[in-house]
């Protein structure tokens, strides 16, 4: 029996209150895992793949609950992938969640008969779903992955070295063969006078990253170097991420699948960006009335 994972609507209030906890704002990373860890997701719900992947369902369910939390006056999201809450999101209580939902989806019901209404009256074909605009649920985001997924492991790690030049590593080399103990190469990152080796691994993964890789990640590094950076175009289980950040072992730092996304978009590395110009225009009827003859 599959493992159920709850609707949408279940989670707006676990959404709103990570976004709380964590001081009001944060990364939809900080978002996803504070309301895992609330709620008590276990390994095989968090194994359960959107469509067959790369994403997991919980956290697509989590960007609609977001969306909707926008869409509701609950949360803001200023910049892609940061989130905070409103005045209004700051006071609203569990109780008044779902009449405000219903609220809202009512609102996107008669926004999207206006629409259609308007479509038909200018004799337009037109069938799109006027339902939420989810950023976060889009499209180039799981185009990218799928096509991450489909690359040849060895060009996945060249891929990994390129990134890494344009975050300003140097002397970036792929070194991942077999007997290698899992390392797929090493850069050296400078750090203003200080520079030091940073030793990275890639993994094409369609669901998540299990706290056993990275205690394997870190035994690979052993004797060679205490940095190292895990790379992957799924995601890291809570018990992960905690495994990364254990007391007493190497840190090692990890990038998901989304983050992966963002830099590959910021470096431009297979991914444009084309900005659009939209014109904004008003008139102004107390200028006209102050004109006389």
């Amino acid at each position: 029996m599959a493992a159920q994972i709850p609707p949408y609507n279940e989670l707006l209030w676990p959404a709103l209150l990570a976004v709380r906890e964590l001081g009001h704002t944060a990364t939809i990373e900080e978002v996803v895992e504070k309301v895992i860890e609330r709620q008590g997701f276990t390994e095989e719900q968090l194994a359960v793949l959107h469509k067959d992947g790369p994403r997991s369902e919980i956290e697509y369910r989590l960007a609609w609950a977001r969306t909707y939390l926008k869409g509701m006056g609950q949360l803001d999201n200023p910049k892609r992938g940061i989130w905070v809450t409103t005045e209004a999101g700051k006071t609203l209580t569990e109780d008044q969640v779902e009449p405000l939902r219903q609220k809202y989806v009512v609102d996107i019901r008669e926004a999207r008969k206006k629409k259609e209404q308007a479509a038909e009256a200018a004799g337009a074909d037109d069938d799109a779903d006027a339902t939420v605009a989810d950023d976060e649920t889009s499209d180039w985001r799981e185009q990218l992955l799928t096509t991450l997924l489909a690359m040849q492991p060895d060009a996945f790690e060249h891929l990994a070295k390129r990134l890494l030049r344009a975050a300003g590593f140097i002397n970036t080399n792929v070194t991942g063969k077999s007997g290698d103990g899992g390392i797929d190469g090493v850069g050296v990152y400078r750090l203003s006078l200080v520079s030091f080796p940073v030793f990275f691994q890639c993994k094409r993964y369609k669901g998540s990253v299990t706290p056993d890789k990275v205690r394997d990640f870190r035994g690979a590094m052993a004797g060679r170097g205490d940095k190292g950076l895990l790379i992957t175009t799924g995601t890291f289980t809570a018990d992960a991420r905690k495994e990364a950040t254990r007391d007493g072992a190497p840190p090692v730092d990890l990038i998901d699948g989304e983050r992966l996304c963002e830099l590959l978009k910021q470096y431009e590395l297979g991914v444009r960006t084309t900005l659009k110009t939209v014109e904004d225009v008003k008139v102004d009827a107390d200028f006209f009335a102050t004109l006389v003859a």
